[in-house]
């Protein structure tokens, strides 16, 4: 007989916001709240993680803003 690993989806990450500090979670298996977000981008900047979802957005204006859409 065959022993099936049973796959689970991972642990919630606790962060926090790479741009003010803010505490949340980033849910990997799919079900965080940055994919209902119509902004799927800016990424974080290098050497940044996640950003919560008020900076996320607050980044998303200003690259919108932006003439290049380059990230300020």
């Amino acid at each position: 007989m065959t022993n099936r690993k049973e796959s689970s989806s991972p642990e919630p990450r606790r962060l926090a916001c790479a741009r003010c500090g803010t505490e949340f979670t980033c849910d990997l298996s799919g079900d965080c709240w940055c994919a209902e977000e119509a902004a799927k981008l800016p990424m974080p900047v290098a050497g940044e993680d996640c950003l919560c979802r008020a900076c996320l957005r607050k980044a998303a204006a200003e690259a919108a803003r932006s003439p290049d859409g380059a990230q300020a």
